[in-house]
């Protein structure tokens, strides 16, 4: 299990993530979401060890992960620019890390060179963009962690091989225990394989909740009356985002969505439909300064 307990982690004077608490039970996959420079990288090289904190800590099944240097056997950082020995193979490389693993699987390794048709005797440097990345999480699979930390790892890939590593991803996770901490930009891609996400915005957590859960509390309302409304007409309502169109209105509301459905039929609309939220709408709803009106720049 990770734990991050109010971590901060800065640059000199920049803060790159403020008071971040957050917990990645066993057998989880979680996601951290939110644009490039959100602090997503900071925040998984500091689980990984690799940075310490300025304050607050990170802990793997108890143990502090910056002070226990043992405890970084059990997990495996893939990061978004990887490593690994030059002119090495495939195997090579994995060999290279069987040194640091204890418990590295090469029956494993075989296997999964075998699901990829990846030649595991040859050199890492000869293989594309989404090659390497099958192949070194292919590495780090084989050492069988019992944390993974992937930053933009699937970066690249093709839909086919995506939906393959997932797989394999999501079945590891399971039948390991193992807990697993995937940073991306790619809303879809979060959606499609993590239990809970988390979106940093402005160095810290601006929402946090099970992919499942996500829009429970949102609802997409678009009306139209017989006279021009503004979003004067809706005191009352929790508007996240609001679209006027002279007697066209479209409102994404907060709260519960039978009580705001009620309340907007007693304005008398002539036309009245509801749409669930996307993730990627709810997230967008919650990026301050991310829906611009680009129509007023180039006008």
């Amino acid at each position: 299990m990770i734990e991050i307990k109010n971590l901060t982690k800065g640059y000199g004077a920049n803060i790159a993530v403020e008071d971040i608490s957050l917990r990645v039970e066993n057998g989880s996959v979680y996601g951290l979401v939110g644009f490039n420079g959100a602090g997503k990288t900071t925040l998984i090289k500091c689980v990984a060890g690799v940075y310490k904190p300025d304050a607050g800590q990170v802990l793997i099944d108890g143990a502090d992960t910056f002070t226990c240097p043992g405890i970084r056997q059990k997990m495996f950082y893939f990061s978004d620019e990887q490593w690994y020995p030059k002119y090495a193979s495939l195997l090579k490389t994995a060999q290279f890390y069987a040194g640091y693993y204890p418990d590295y699987d090469f029956d494993m390794l075989d296997k999964l060179c075998g699901v990829f048709s990846l030649d595991k005797n040859a050199k890492l440097g000869s293989f594309s963009k989404g090659m390497l990345r099958q192949a070194i999480m292919i590495i780090g699979m084989s050492a069988k962690p019992s944390v993974l930390l992937l930053d933009e790892a699937f970066d690249g890939l093709d839909p086919a091989v995506r939906s393959r590593m997932n797989s394999m991803l999501l079945d590891y996770a399971a039948q390991t225990e193992c807990s697993v901490l995937i940073s991306s930009h790619y809303l879809h891609e979060i959606a499609d394989i993590c239990d809970r996400v988390a979106l940093i915005n402005g160095r810290k957590i601006a929402l946090e909740c099970s992919v499942d859960e996500a829009g429970a509390d949102r609802c997409k309302f678009r009306l139209a009356f017989e006279t021009e409304k503004t979003e004067a007409d809706f005191e009352g309502f929790d508007i996240r985002k609001f679209k006027g169109d002279g007697k066209m209105i479209t409102l994404s509301l907060k709260g519960d969505e039978e009580e705001n459905e009620a309340k907007l039929r007693a304005m008398n609309p002539l036309l009245l439909e509801k749409f669930p939220l996307t993730l990627e709408e709810v997230f967008l709803e919650e990026m301050e300064g991310s829906d611009y009106d680009f129509t007023e720049i180039f006008s």
